[in-house]
């Protein structure tokens, strides 16, 4: 698995980014967005129940990360026709702003290093990559156990200090002073 310090590797990918038929799809690439801090997090499958959850809570943050000049790239590896149709059909999912990438060679997960070797699919994997495109934070949980997004916003926010940020700090706060 890629960790703190790699690159984020190559990829060209479909994307489903509306739910106008005319404008659905796009192309995305690791260099898309260029000079963006990124978030590309991965989940398993569409039309399941836990990956709802995860997908809705960062749309609902969308804006906060925008604010922070940070993109939302969701990744699973269900082709962008399953993705549409999973967006059109799921009411917390209509109105995603972030595009939802369609990884079924499995070519971003395997080179992220999240694909489960049983499964066949996806980990439930959040990267944070500077807009160098070097990887500052990964978090995986297990398939059954949505992650928290108001933690990856905690974590961003404490990257771009580029200070000491102790245990559980928040934005506004103070510090930690190197002795």
């Amino acid at each position: 698995m890629l960790t703190i310090g790699d690159r984020i590797p190559a990829f060209d990918v479909p994307a489903v980014v509306s739910n106008d038929m005319d404008k659905a799809f796009a192309r995305a690439t690791e260099k898309s967005d260029a000079g963006k801090w990124k978030v590309i997090f991965f989940w398993p499958k569409d039309f399941t129940f836990v990956c709802p959850t995860e997908i809705a809570a960062f749309g609902k943050l969308n804006r906060d990360f925008n604010d922070r000049d940070a993109v939302i790239y969701g990744v699973s590896t269900d082709s962008e026709f399953v993705h549409l149709a999973w967006r059109r059909s799921h009411p917390d999912l209509r109105d995603i702003p972030f595009p939802m990438l369609a990884d079924v060679k499995r070519e971003i997960s395997g080179a992220f290093g999240v694909l489960d070797r049983k499964e066949g699919v996806a980990l439930r994997a959040t990267f944070i990559v500077d807009p160098q495109g070097v990887i500052r934070f990964v978090s995986v949980n297990d398939l059954n156990v949505g992650r928290n997004v108001d933690e990856v916003l905690r974590t961003l926010d404490a990257l771009q200090t580029d200070e000491l940020c102790p245990c559980n700090w928040q934005k506004g706060e103070e510090f930690l002073k190197a002795a």
